[in-house]
């Protein structure tokens, strides 16, 4: 192989590699802070941006607030659902990322965390974070929280939310 050649290779997947970063980091809002273990972006793009086929016809209809007690949940499901929040949060106590630590998120008040800089509307929120108020909340974070520096979009389909919040209340016992 041509020196030349080497060089461009070396380039191509210097680059290939940047792209890859932003990419993971656009995912949650960008910042300092990222986990080893983060899923690529494509991986993450699929998790987030499935369709919402589990929602019942008639409760979309109807505009009725889905229950999350309604469904059968797997919290084994959930953690892979996680993936795509590993970017930006853990679950160890006192360990902030781009977000907030979420050791114990279920009964917590918003904006609660020691140490992180929540946006007003998160921290005046009053929300407690119930298993229902997740459910609703994973769903469209900006639109439940207006204001909120949580650039995540949220995962529309609604089985994958619930096996989500599952292994949210798995992990804060």
């Amino acid at each position: 192989m041509f020196r030349g050649q080497t060089t461009m290779k070396r380039n191509f997947l210097m680059g290939a590699a940047a792209l890859a970063s932003l990419a993971t980091l656009s995912a949650c809002g960008g910042g300092a802070g990222s986990d080893a273990n983060a899923p690529a972006p494509a991986e993450t793009t699929a998790a987030v941006e499935a369709p919402a086929a589990t929602e019942t016809p008639a409760a979309a209809a109807a505009g009725a607030t889905l229950e999350y007690a309604s469904f059968t949940t797997d919290a084994a499901a959930g953690e892979k659902a996680f993936a795509a929040c590993r970017t930006c949060h853990v679950f160890d106590e006192g360990v902030n990322r781009v977000g907030p630590s979420l050791h114990k998120i279920v009964g917590r008040k918003s904006g609660s965390v020691a140490g992180f800089s929540y946006s007003d509307a998160n921290k005046n929120s009053g929300i407690t974070w119930t298993p229902q108020v997740l459910f609703e909340y994973l769903k469209d974070p900006k639109a439940y929280v207006p204001g909120t520096k949580m650039a995540f979009p949220g995962v529309k389909d609604d089985q994958k939310r619930a096996d989500l919040v599952a292994y949210l209340e798995a992990q804060s016992k």
